[in-house]
Parts: C-alpha cells; sequence; structure tokens
C-alpha cells in the first residue's frame, strides 16, 4: 500500500515562508505525478499545484501562482511547496496527493493516495 505523509506546516506571520514536503512510499515514485490541495474551515478541499513525472511541466491555481513553487526530488521520494509571501487566507490545511497516472492532474478525484495533511497557520 503506498502511503503519503506531509511535514512542514506551522504558524507563520504574514509575508513569511515555509516550506511542504511530501515523501510517497513507492519504489515508482518518479512514474507518479504529485498534486498539493487546501482545504480551509468550512470550505471545499481546493486546488493548489502539481507536477507531472519527470518534473516538465507543472500548474498553478491562480492565487498562489506567483507565491509557491511545487518541486520533486525523485532520488529522495518526495514532494515538495514552497511558499512564499504567505497571506492569513492560505490558512488551511495542506494535503500531498499523488496519481499513478504521472500526470499533472488538477482535480482530486483523479488522485489515487492521499496524505492526512499538515496545518498552516498565517497570522500576526
Amino acid at each position: 500500500q503506498v502511503q503519503v505523509a506531509e511535514s512542514g506546516g506551522g504558524l507563520v506571520q504574514p509575508g513569511g515562508s515555509l516550506k511542504l514536503s511530501c515523501t510517497v512510499s513507492t519504489p515508482i515514485f518518479s512514474t507518479f505525478g504529485l498534486g498539493w490541495f487546501r482545504q480551509a474551515p468550512g470550505k471545499d478541499r481546493e486546488f493548489i499545484a502539481t507536477i507531472r513525472r519527470g518534473a516538465n511541466r507543472s500548474f498553478y491555481a491562480d492565487s498562489v501562482k506567483g507565491r509557491f513553487i511545487i518541486s520533486r526530488d525523485d532520488t529522495k521520494h518526495a514532494g515538495y511547496l514552497q511558499l512564499n509571501n504567505l497571506k492569513p487566507e492560505d490558512t488551511a490545511i495542506y494535503y500531498c496527493a499523488a496519481n499513478q497516472d504521472g500526470e499533472d492532474y488538477l482535480y482530486a478525484g483523479a488522485y489515487d493516495f492521499w496524505g492526512q495533511g499538515t496545518q498552516v497557520t498565517v497570522s500576526s
């Protein structure tokens, strides 16, 4: 069974930065596509960013474009989300997801495996 685990969340002031990590327990990690989603209290889960196998293509939600950066390190079976210039409205639980197709899907339903999430709180 493939397991996904996020880490790196925390409390940060507006304008600050965080780097989230995601590990995926599969020897064929390099063939998986990765996505990051978030869910704020009382809101639906929303797409944030995705990266294709081979890291040759990625997409971002308009709300984070230019502030967040998605990346991956296949040698470490890990994905990352760099969060810069954080705003209070970025407060949410952030989830990492993996899909066996290796694609950069924007839809949560297209992902096969999910982590438990990591809390990011942006507040002064």
